[in-house]
């Protein structure tokens, strides 16, 4: 496939929670293998990315009030002036 030439074609998608890309290709495309690559956010819009990712893998945990363990009376207040 390193050999056949190509043409570039810009299509927008989306990956979902099975880490599938979704995305809609003109009708004149035929079938058959493609070469892709993916553009992702920079490091900064990754961070949102990463963090939006945890709350939807932990959700179920987050909601647990089980896993609430401390409280805002737990500890000692810091000292922050020495």
């Amino acid at each position: 496939m390193e050999n056949i030439p190509m043409k570039a074609i810009e299509l927008v998608g989306d990956i979902d929670d099975q880490h599938r890309l979704i995305a809609q290709v003109p009708e004149g495309l035929p079938a058959g293998p493609v070469r892709l690559i993916v553009f992702v956010p920079e490091e900064g819009d990754a961070g949102s990315a990463w963090t939006r990712g945890i709350a939807r893998e932990w959700a179920d945990e987050l909601a647990d009030s089980l896993e609430d363990i401390y409280t805002l009376d737990d500890g000692q207040p810091v000292n922050i002036a020495g």
